[in-house]
């Protein structure tokens, strides 16, 4: 009786045995980075409102980050600006400009603006900015470069691993107090110095972030 299947079939459970680990690891190294925050959140950059610039506002006009974020110093959350902030000099600058109709609009009819929120923890992380900013963590560190960002888009991760990695190692970015805001600061020899006598131990157990 002739064979109903050629005989190379024969090899195939061989060839599946071979490829098999080679395809789930694919598979895993595919959902590792894909899916990760490293790919899906870093570089995100919504569409805001008003196309308020950093690198004007900050990098060429030197504005310090606490002008508009006035409670990052003393309040786990640090705040989006209320019109206000922006009617204090648009009210003289730019007063008539097409782009900060919106502003305008917000400051006459005393409703907040809808701002996008660009840089989004989980409900079940908990995160305090004041306590990193009087520790010594420049803004730079977790926001990266916003004095040269047109829009403000998200540099960094922000995932578990991440985080876990600075607080294993914090001193890389410690910086003086009076430099937390300043995107251009470098450290010196002497800061390098006096960062041998810091001693910063963030915590590293579950409870530090999930409570």
């Amino acid at each position: 009786m002739a064979q109903l299947f050629p005989k190379w079939i024969n090899g195939i459970p061989k060839w599946l045995a071979l490829a098999g680990p080679v395809i789930v690891i694919l598979n895993l190294g595919f959902v590792w980075y894909y899916f990760s925050p490293e790919y899906t959140d870093v570089g995100y950059m919504p569409k805001q409102p008003v196309p308020y610039s950093h690198a004007l506002h900050v990098g060429e006009l030197g504005m310090d980050c606490r002008y508009c974020h006035v409670s990052v110093e003393t309040s786990a959350i640090s705040n989006i600006p209320p019109t206000q902030t922006c009617m204090n000099c648009h009210r003289l600058v730019s007063k008539d400009s097409d782009l900060l109709a919106p502003i305008r609009e917000s400051w006459e009819n005393k409703t907040p603006m809808r701002w996008v929120r660009v840089h989004n923890l989980a409900d079940y992380a908990f995160f305090n900015h004041s306590v990193h900013v009087t520790a010594g963590v420049g803004c730079i560190s977790c926001h990266g470069p916003v004095h040269e960002m047109e829009e403000v888009w998200q540099a960094e991760p922000l995932s578990m691993g991440w985080c876990l990695d600075c607080h294993r190692d914090p001193k890389p970015h410690l910086r003086p107090p009076s430099e937390i805001t300043n995107m251009e600061w470098q450290p010196t020899a002497a800061w390098q110095a006096e960062l041998e006598n810091i001693h910063v131990e963030p915590p590293e157990d579950c409870s530090g972030c999930h409570r």
